[in-house]
């Protein structure tokens, strides 16, 4: 800060209005809160920690807390005036509704770094900065380590203290925007502005394919065994203080624990199992548990601890508390796991549920917060006439770009893979509990919770999915598989639950598309999902798709650009495919090479498509105005499941399509051998088909230019 607004600063507070808000407001008025919470029990405006808990809707976030003792005394009241501002929407024209509570809570923090940085230099007010206190601040921020993305929020809590200029006792006097625009680096975004490219990692796949693997390993294979485990030791801890005494039981007396331990020790006898152990001695806890006994001094005490003595010298003491329920899953032909202790079922468990978040959050495209609110009976299978699953539908809650803070209903397509996850979630979970990714009655902190209906946080999520990998790597180790999670760059990959969204619109846009004359239909995942989005108004993941679909084909396209493979294009819209294919590397500038930057790639992408879609069977060269396929989304482009490559004049052949469809003649030609074993209507039809696709061939064959030669 400059001597002069010091100077101009101290001379004494300017004036301010008074505050604006009333003490005993309540933070949370006019926002849903959760079942059973009365407005009473909510936080007021004149406490300095305001609770967020009671109006958060989303079961799988972390209680949320806005501590203004963390702010300036002298500018805790407009801290407190513009947060309150955002939870009441009530915001004037200019300021965006923000309806997220967990976004409110960090602008909020952005809005507390910058209050703090003005109490340091020593301003009194808001009202006091100048322009010139703005470019201090903004070349501070430019200095520090600190992501865009960070620097970019401090800049809209400044630009808060203007917008909500009616709403606040302290504002700012003037718009810092026009300051900021002209200090703000390129790669920064307006802070009214928050549109960007998805930075998000997707999971390579050397780390994919055995991670998926083994979740279906989980879920296929030994979700049986950690299923009865988890029963069992239900059954054994039923049997607790709190639950007895819910239950109005009285505490057993000596006499009493000591005839249920002898029959337990006589079970011990009949199965001739040694004694369950803890360091070498008898695990009493364990068998208390299994004597229904509530403490276990009830045990050791006469005549239930000379019984005990007695079985251990006769039956040996193992060296864990071992579960009866069998092992029967097998993994290349042997049991994957030995007899389970008492003291696994918490981590197997909990190894079960992150393989089942694995297959649907991968194979659904469905984001964290839409996974954790899975209810029980969610799943709805469509059949045809014969019984046969046609589609599964999955239903849940969605919450971004919702009106709705409470989620609205919506709905996914899913796989057979996804359903079975599903069902092992329901399996898991005890009867009455309808949250599937609720904590498990084996969880540390399930009993602090009382067993309310709360799911796994995000990072709670991502601390089990780095766990899972662990468990891998530690049990091929174990075991001597080669199946391990291998090293990227080094190190060990981190999944965590944003990426497999990712990771899926990775994989369906490099899907190859296209259509040969009925012959092979495009029947992929994607368009069932798309199909299941329809209920989510704003998922995002169609644009999620269509931006990796539009760096696919940036690669593919810059790939006959440098083999200068589109100088031999055949079929109807050969030329046109040479005309944009030498613009598109104009400007590009190849040189000779493709681009290895996904980010850079894109950009060039959205500047100069060139909209050429290379497919399997066909590259389709779009033009609207001749296209014989509509997109029913009304967005521009082909719609690749309903190619017509035999009539529309769109169409042109790389050597790669040429191939393809070679090899779909080859196989027509193989089907037509049958003959007779056809019906003949079946046989007309292939018939038909393949000779459309040979007259083709030929049509474009003689419409090739002359091979190049060297």
């Amino acid at each position: 800060m400059t001597d002069q607004t010091a100077g101009r600063v101290h001379a004494g507070l300017p004036n301010q209005r008074q505050p604006r808000v009333d003490p005993d407001a309540f933070v949370l008025a006019g926002r849903p809160l959760l079942p059973g919470v009365r407005l009473s029990d909510t936080s007021r405006f004149s406490e300095d920690i305001w609770r967020l808990k009671h109006a958060q809707m989303q079961r799988h976030q972390t209680d949320l807390v806005m501590n203004f003792t963390r702010v300036p005394a002298r500018f805790r009241q407009v801290a407190k005036e513009v947060s309150y501002t955002l939870l009441a929407s009530d915001l004037p024209p200019g300021c965006e509704q923000v309806r997220s509570l967990s976004t409110i809570r960090r602008y909020a923090a952005d809005l507390r770094r910058v209050l703090v940085w003005v109490d340091d230099h020593q301003a009194v007010a808001v009202s006091a900065l100048t322009g010139a206190d703005v470019e201090e601040f903004a070349r501070y921020l430019a200095c520090l380590r600190e992501s865009q993305d960070a620097k970019d929020g401090c800049h809209r809590a400044l630009r808060l203290l203007w917008l909500c200029r009616t709403k606040i006792s302290d504002p700012l006097t003037f718009d810092p925007a026009a300051v900021l625009a002209g200090l703000q680096p390129s790669g920064s975004r307006s802070v009214t502005r928050r549109a960007r490219e998805n930075a998000t990692s997707r999971i390579p796949e050397q780390v994919l394919a055995p991670y998926l693997v083994w979740a279906l390993r989980w879920i296929n294979d030994f979700a049986d065994d950690v299923i009865g485990a988890h029963d069992e030791w239900r059954q054994l801890n039923r049997w607790s203080m709190p639950s007895r005494r819910r239950r109005g039981q009285q505490p057993i007396g000596f006499g009493q624990a000591g005839k249920q331990v002898a029959k337990v020790l006589n079970r011990y006898r009949l199965e001739g199992r040694p004694l369950p152990g803890w360091k070498g001695s008898v695990n009493r806890q364990h068998l208390a548990r299994e004597a229904q006994v509530e403490r276990t001094s009830l045990v050791d005490r006469a005549p239930g601890g000379k019984l005990i003595r007695e079985a251990a010298a006769e039956l040996g003491i193992a060296d864990a508390a071992y579960l009866r329920v069998p092992v029967r899953g097998l993994l290349d032909g042997k049991p994957w796991h030995g007899p389970i202790e008492y003291a696994d079922v918490e981590p197997l468990t909990r190894m079960l549920q992150t393989a089942c978040y694995i297959v649907i959050a991968f194979l659904s495209g469905m984001r964290d917060s839409e996974v954790k609110h899975i209810k029980r009976g969610g799943v709805s299978a469509w059949r045809d006439e014969d019984g046969h699953v046609v589609r599964r539908r999955l239903t849940s809650l969605a919450f971004k770009g919702e009106a709705e803070q409470a989620g609205v209903e919506a709905t996914w397509v899913i796989s057979a893979s996804a359903q079975r996850a599903v069902e092992v979630l329901q399996r898991l979970q005890p009867d009455g509990q309808d949250a599937l990714f609720a904590l498990l009655p084996p969880s540390h902190g399930y009993i602090a919770q009382g067993g309310r209906n709360e799911a796994r946080t995000t990072s709670a999520t991502n601390a089990d999915l780095t766990a899972f990998t662990k468990w891998i790597n530690g049990y091929c180790q174990k075991t001597g598989s080669d199946d391990t999670i291998p090293l990227v760059n080094g190190q060990d990959w981190k999944v965590t639950t944003s990426q497999f969204r990712r990771t899926l619109a990775w994989f369906i846009a490099r899907r190859p598309g296209g259509v040969i004359a009925g012959a092979l239909q495009f029947r992929h995942l994607c368009v069932q999902m798309f199909e299941g989005y329809a209920g989510t108004s704003e998922s995002g993941f169609r644009d999620e798709v269509e931006a990796e679909d539009a760096i696919a084909r940036g690669e593919k396209l810059g790939d006959l650009i440098v083999s200068h493979e589109f100088r031999r294009l055949s079929g109807p819209a050969a030329a046109e495919a040479e005309s944009r294919l030498a613009e598109f590397e104009r400007h590009v500038q190849f040189c000779g090479k493709v681009f290895n930057d996904a980010k850079r790639l894109q950009r060039h992408m959205n500047r100069h498509d060139p909209h050429i879609y290379p497919g399997d069977f066909v590259t389709c060269v779009h033009n609207p105005d001749r296209a014989l396929c509509r997109r029913s989304d009304g967005r521009d482009g082909p719609s690749l499941p309903d190619c017509q490559p035999l009539r529309c004049r769109n169409v042109a052949l790389s050597s790669d399509n040429i191939l393809r469809m070679r090899e779909a003649l080859a196989a027509y030609d193989r089907e037509l051998e049958l003959g007779d074993h056809l019906a003949p209507l079946v046989r007309h039809r292939l018939g038909v088909r393949r000779q459309e696709i040979a007259g083709f061939l030929t049509a474009a064959a003689a419409n090739d230019p002359a091979p190049e030669t060297s």
